[in-house]
């Protein structure tokens, strides 16, 4: 299995998050990649592969171009304010007032978020950008017909809505890879995000069609984050309806509770019978991740890259999360290494 990586991520490198009602270091930090990348390179997964440069417009048919604009000019209004330091939103749109985007940038900043979980530095535009384009030449192999392909994407994207960013995500490379594939000639797409977190970015981008199906598990939204979704009856709407699966756990939930929410989802896809697959590989599910409350071990992975690999589809892996420990490379390549080994 190829391995699609950008060192470019290595530019967005912010200082601190509000967290736990304070500022603290980002979680969310360069060696997480480089923890991922080292595993893959010793256990010999496949090759590493540069992304090739697809442009904006992918990114604008999942995003709202207004949105995707704001992100690649933020930096540039923000420090000629004279400002150096990150960006991070000064205020958000409250219920019962009419929504209007401000012309001023702090204004925008609370606009096109939803927390202040997604700082921004001189080089995030061109992270996240180049993030995008190693989802979109990883899809681009699966499309050209390999069985599966990974896309260390960093920063991660499943939180990023169609014209919102958020813990951690500014575009959501998994929805990006999911609509190139359908604009290269896929029926239909499964999206299935195994990330400790609820995939709202995804499920808000993908909620109301039918060509797209989004199945999540993750930790109840009563107590964990991002708090507002990820409930079990939020099934989709319209045309969407019956395509939006939610699997909310309670916290401590280890393999023996996470697999069989896993089995239920994966009748699910087989039963829906895409042309692709598109994995979130978030890894916070491990028990000693300092952001989640799961408790899979690392053998537990293995079993998930087997279970996937029954599925017997074309499948893409898209990195999300996983924050802080040796294990996170351990995890997600042991995902990996289990599937081709399974195929």
């Amino acid at each position: 299995m190829d391995t699609f990586y950008s060192d470019t991520h290595r530019l967005h490198h912010c200082n601190a998050e509000l967290n736990e009602g304070q500022l603290m270091p980002c979680f969310e930090m360069p060696s997480r990649a480089d923890m991922v990348l080292d595993r893959v390179r010793q256990t010999n997964l496949g090759q590493i592969v540069e992304p090739i440069d697809y442009g904006m417009e992918p990114l604008k048919r999942v995003h709202a171009a207004q949105y995707v604009d704001f992100i690649a000019s933020a930096w540039e209004r923000w420090s000629a304010l004279g400002r150096s330091h990150d960006m991070l939103p000064l205020a958000w749109p409250p219920r019962r007032t009419a929504i209007r985007c401000p012309e001023d940038i702090d204004g925008q900043l609370g606009f096109f978020s939803f927390d202040a979980g997604a700082p921004m530095n001189a080089g995030t535009w061109q992270a996240v950008y180049h993030s995008a384009q190693v989802a979109l030449s990883a899809q681009a192999a699966i499309a050209a017909g390999a069985s599966a392909a990974f896309a260390l994407c960093r920063p991660p994207g499943h939180h990023a809505g169609i014209d919102y960013m958020g813990g951690y995500c500014y575009l959501n490379n998994a929805a990006i890879a999911a609509q190139a594939l359908l604009d290269g000639g896929a029926s239909r797409v499964a999206v299935l995000d195994v990330d400790f977190h609820h995939g709202n970015g995804t499920q808000d981008i993908f909620y109301d069609r039918p060509d797209v199906l989004f199945a999540s598990i993750h930790g109840d939204p009563r107590h964990e984050y991002p708090c507002f979704a990820g409930y079990a009856d939020e099934r989709g709407a319209g045309s969407g309806l019956g395509f939006n699966f939610n699997y909310p756990l309670a916290p401590g939930s280890a393999w023996s509770v996470w697999s069989q929410a896993l089995s239920d989802a994966l009748r699910i896809i087989a039963g829906y019978r895409p042309d692709a697959l598109v994995v979130s590989l978030g890894v916070d599910t491990f028990k000693d991740d300092p952001i989640s409350s799961f408790k899979l071990d690392s053998n537990d992975y293995l079993r998930l890259g087997e279970q996937l690999a029954q599925l017997a589809l074309p499948t893409l892996f898209v990195m999300e999360g996983g924050y802080a420990v040796e294990e996170i490379g351990i995890n997600a390549v042991n995902v990996l290494t289990a599937f081709d080994a399974s195929r």
